[in-house]
């Protein structure tokens, strides 16, 4: 799901996976067999259900609104189901329930961005009629979505970072291949404006802020061909530089900045989707501008871009892909799976730290290619 020029286009996509399942729910890759890490201990910390969203979505945005309730937006039941519509999750109730007003247009693979000001960026994405420009605000107060300025070109499958200075770095994305544009969203003027070009064609890649404000892009690349490459984006100068590259290609991973300053990179595919899923993580480092190899997880995993969350202890969440939770210890560079598990393996599903700690994971689809409504909450 995801990687396809139309929505029309991803039956096909939805019907190779179906058929991939049976024999592919391990990878033949050597580079995603979990050899060197045997089945870690059981984590303390469980998983456990919590209510049902209002409508059953994958490749939907999760986003934290500074009022403690998470706006779910758009995604897909299903080919041809594509979503307007979005849904709040209260954690003082445990509950969902559907917002006031619906998205201007269905989105699906979109970014949703919560900004300083406390309204939340939405762009991009494919509707049914095919890849979007438009974005949209949601104003938490109003509990509305207004139109805002367009991209200069229409993406899905892009990243949207938010800088330091407040602004919006989108990067790549899709359209009749790997984009290599980029531009930034300023939310004063509501207007999105071309920046410098990245070295290498992306979609389908992670984008991570580092602490010294330079943003890291890595991997993705055009559909079947993921790059091992990274670069750097400095906003200063409006620019993107070659650093150095991952143990092997990638996309469809996830990546987040650990308390150290690092970015741990986890799963994705070498190109192959359900048959080349990787087990198999890596650390980058800032100060020497590399990355290195660290134990593997103990399950192949793809399709889980936005499923991981930065805990309060510093360790990781690893949601996505998989039926059991993983967790990630940075100071023994190990991860151990956690008490509970989810009824199935959940692809595009999204992973949302909430301010008691606790992280909302939502949705995503099985290996049937069925989305689901349901929705966990984990607590260590």
């Amino acid at each position: 799901m995801r990687n396809m020029k139309h929505p029309k286009a991803l039956l096909v996509s939805l019907i190779i996976a179906t058929t991939l399942t049976s024999s592919c729910k391990g990878s033949t890759h050597e580079s995603s067999e979990p050899t060197n890490n045997p089945l870690a201990a059981t984590d303390a910390s469980t998983i456990s259900p919590t209510s049902n969203m209002t409508a059953a979505r994958s490749g939907h945005t999760a986003t934290l609104l500074p009022n403690g309730q998470v706006l779910i937006a758009g995604g897909m039941e299903r080919n041809g189901v594509l979503f307007r519509s979005a849904e709040l999750y209260d954690p003082t109730t445990g509950r969902f329930t559907a917002a006031n007003q619906s998205m201007n247009t269905q989105r699906v693979g979109h970014s949703a961005t919560l900004l300083r000001n406390g309204k939340v960026l939405i762009a991009g994405g494919w509707s049914s009629q095919g890849l979007l420009a438009t974005a949209e605000l949601y104003d938490p107060g109003a509990g509305v979505f207004t139109p805002t300025g367009s991209m200069s070109v229409a993406r899905g499958d892009f990243t949207a970072t938010l800088l330091a200075s407040g602004d919006v770095l989108v990067a790549g994305g899709e359209n009749s291949g790997a984009l290599l544009s980029a531009e930034i969203y300023d939310p004063a003027t509501g207007q999105f404006t071309q920046t410098g070009n990245m070295n290498a064609g992306r979609t389908m890649h992670t984008a991570v802020l580092l602490s010294d404000g330079r943003v890291l892009v890595a991997g993705g690349g055009a559909y079947q061909h993921p790059l091992a490459t990274a670069e750097l984006y400095n906003a200063t100068s409006g620019t993107f530089t070659v650093t150095g590259s991952m143990t092997v290609p990638r996309y469809k991973q996830a990546a987040l900045l650990l308390a150290d300053g690092n970015v741990l990179v986890v799963g994705g595919s070498d190109g192959r989707d359900w048959q080349g899923q990787y087990a198999n993580a890596e650390i980058y480092s800032p100060a020497n501008g590399a990355f290195s190899n660290i134990a593997h997880m103990n399950m192949a995993r793809f399709k889980l871009p936005a499923a991981v969350a930065l805990l309060k202890s510093g360790k990781v969440l690893i949601a996505g892909g998989g039926e059991q939770v993983e967790i990630y210890d940075p100071a023994s560079r190990t991860f151990s799976v956690a008490t509970g598990r989810m009824d199935a393996a959940k692809f595009y599903s999204t992973a949302t730290m909430l301010t008691d700690g606790r992280v909302l994971v939502a949705g995503g689809y099985d290996n049937h290619s069925v989305a689901s409504a349901k929705a966990w909450t984990y607590k260590s």
